[in-house]
Protein backbone atom coordinates (compact mmCIF):
# COMPACT_ATOMS: atom_id res chain seq x y z
CA UNK A 1 0.00 0.00 0.00
CA UNK A 2 1.18 3.47 -0.77
CA UNK A 3 -0.08 6.73 0.60
CA UNK A 4 -0.62 9.97 -1.24
CA UNK A 5 0.08 13.37 0.27
CA UNK A 6 -1.98 16.41 -0.64
CA UNK A 7 -0.83 19.89 0.37
CA UNK A 8 -3.18 22.84 0.58
CA UNK A 9 -3.59 26.24 2.23
CA UNK A 10 -6.48 27.19 4.47
CA UNK A 11 -7.61 30.59 5.69
CA UNK A 12 -10.87 30.14 7.59
CA UNK A 13 -11.92 32.73 10.14
CA UNK A 14 -13.27 31.54 13.47
CA UNK A 15 -16.66 33.04 12.52
CA UNK A 16 -16.73 31.02 9.31
CA UNK A 17 -15.73 27.84 11.14
CA UNK A 18 -18.55 28.48 13.62
CA UNK A 19 -20.91 27.19 10.91
CA UNK A 20 -19.41 23.74 11.54
CA UNK A 21 -20.36 23.87 15.20
CA UNK A 22 -23.86 25.01 14.33
CA UNK A 23 -24.25 22.13 11.88
CA UNK A 24 -24.55 24.33 8.78
CA UNK A 25 -21.31 23.09 7.26
CA UNK A 26 -19.91 19.59 7.40
CA UNK A 27 -17.22 19.66 4.71
CA UNK A 28 -14.27 21.78 3.73
CA UNK A 29 -13.60 22.21 0.01
CA UNK A 30 -10.37 23.76 -1.24
CA UNK A 31 -7.85 23.58 -4.06
CA UNK A 32 -4.61 21.72 -3.37
CA UNK A 33 -1.29 23.30 -4.27
CA UNK A 34 -1.11 20.92 -7.27
CA UNK A 35 -4.51 22.12 -8.57
CA UNK A 36 -6.70 19.21 -7.43
CA UNK A 37 -9.96 19.93 -5.63
CA UNK A 38 -9.93 18.48 -2.12
CA UNK A 39 -13.04 17.94 -0.02
CA UNK A 40 -13.02 16.47 3.47
CA UNK A 41 -14.99 16.44 6.71
CA UNK A 42 -14.52 19.66 8.68
CA UNK A 43 -14.01 17.64 11.86
CA UNK A 44 -10.62 16.55 10.48
CA UNK A 45 -9.17 20.03 11.03
CA UNK A 46 -10.97 21.00 14.23
CA UNK A 47 -7.78 20.32 16.20
CA UNK A 48 -6.12 23.29 14.46
CA UNK A 49 -8.83 25.82 15.38
CA UNK A 50 -7.63 28.84 17.35
CA UNK A 51 -9.44 32.02 18.40
CA UNK A 52 -8.48 33.53 15.04
CA UNK A 53 -9.61 30.53 12.97
CA UNK A 54 -7.66 27.99 10.94
CA UNK A 55 -4.76 29.32 8.89
CA UNK A 56 -1.71 27.74 7.33
CA UNK A 57 -0.40 25.12 4.94
CA UNK A 58 -1.53 21.58 5.62
CA UNK A 59 -0.63 18.13 4.38
CA UNK A 60 -3.22 15.38 4.27
CA UNK A 61 -2.28 11.74 3.92
CA UNK A 62 -4.74 9.49 2.11
CA UNK A 63 -4.57 5.84 1.12
CA UNK A 64 -4.73 4.48 -2.44
CA UNK A 65 -8.53 4.47 -2.23
CA UNK A 66 -8.56 8.18 -1.22
CA UNK A 67 -9.51 7.43 2.39
CA UNK A 68 -8.27 9.83 5.05
CA UNK A 69 -5.28 8.70 7.14
CA UNK A 70 -3.96 11.87 8.80
CA UNK A 71 -3.46 15.60 8.54
CA UNK A 72 -0.77 17.93 9.86
CA UNK A 73 0.03 21.62 9.67
CA UNK A 74 3.24 22.41 7.85
CA UNK A 75 3.34 26.11 8.49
Amino acid sequence: MSSQYIRFKLAISSDAFLAVYKGHAKNISTIALDGRRVEFAAEKIRQFLSHEGIFGVFEMEIDEESRFISIKRLG
